[in-house]
């Protein structure tokens, strides 16, 4: 159990991986703990059992925030939400869940509502408020989208291959600040918003050197993803105290990519500032003396 100070900010991430489906590294998803607030950047695949493994119950989420709508940042929702309003210790959710994302945002909520309302008709369990099951979308745009309690969440737009909106997150509580990139071509509009913060997030992607001429992976894949060193350009400009690499896409795949290693050693090579590789339930702590990593938590305290 952490024992954090109030004015601390606790970022766990929960999910570090990619579409590939992957026991070690399960879909993108980040709890952001401050001011009281369990707040949910990205939900993919496994994000309940996540925030299950750090003792948050999928009832206490008081808002998610979406990046963009691809399934390995979103499959984790229908999860969330669905068990989230069952009375049972792992749920308990009593108020609607704020879901916030670009346009298109009220698609999706309505149809995850949609698609469990046969769940909520065999269930008919009286303790299950109907305020409890609906998920209230958000529509976002660039500028502080949420402020409670003292955090704010300000969203700035990314470039991932052609969508119309994808956005990254700054969140900023009692002088501590993390930034979440999502996924991204190298833009930069999160170095600008990443400007001096705590805690820099930036997805990455590397191509195995057996695949270098591969017209797909370049051409493609590589257009709406940052590789090593284009990431340590960001992070140099930014200068965050702490660079984390999550997402890491390792082409063509798993054991037969790049190794993580490698990745962090090209990104080293041009940036010579804080850098380590995120790994699922790894949490970092921002707190008055700095930021502090707990390289492999299973439970983590709600902040007060």
């Amino acid at each position: 159990m952490s024992e954090l100070n109030s004015g601390s900010m606790v970022v766990t991430l929960l999910g570090t991986g990619t579409p590939q489906p992957d026991i070690e590294r399960f879909g993108s998803a980040t709890l952001v703990q401050a001011g009281g607030l369990n707040l949910l950047f990205d939900a993919g695949r496994g994000a309940s059992l996540r925030l299950t493994q750090v003792g948050v119950p999928l009832g206490a989420i008081d808002a998610v925030f979406l990046t963009h709508f691809h399934s390995d940042h979103t499959a984790g929702l229908a999860d969330v939400y669905s068990s989230g309003y069952i009375p049972g210790p792992f749920g308990k959710r009593t108020k609607a869940l704020p879901v916030y994302g670009p346009e298109g945002v009220e698609e999706l909520t309505d149809g995850l509502m949609m698609a469990f309302r046969g769940d909520l008709r065999e269930r008919a369990i009286k303790a299950i408020s109907e305020e409890s099951t609906r998920l209230v979308p958000n529509q976002v745009r660039e500028g502080i989208v949420f402020e409670a309690k003292g955090v704010t969440v300000t969203a700035f737009g990314t470039y991932h291959h052609d969508f119309a909106r994808t956005f990254g997150y700054r969140i900023d509580y009692a002088g501590r600040s993390v930034v979440l990139s999502g996924d991204t071509a190298a833009d930069p509009r999160v170095a600008d918003a990443a400007m001096g913060c705590d805690v820099l997030v930036h997805e990455v992607a590397a191509i195995d050197a057996s695949m270098a001429d591969n017209d797909f992976f370049n051409n493609v894949v590589m257009k709406g993803h940052t590789s090593p060193e284009e990431a340590a350009a960001i992070f140099q400009k930014a200068r965050p105290k702490l660079s984390v690499f999550t997402h890491i896409v390792q082409l063509p795949g798993g054991n037969i990519g790049p190794s993580v290693e490698s990745i962090l050693a090209r990104a080293r090579d041009h940036f010579d500032g804080d850098l380590i590789a995120g790994t699922d339930l790894m949490v970092l702590h921002l707190t008055q003396d700095g930021v502090h990593v707990q390289p492999h938590a299973q439970v983590v305290e709600a902040i007060a």
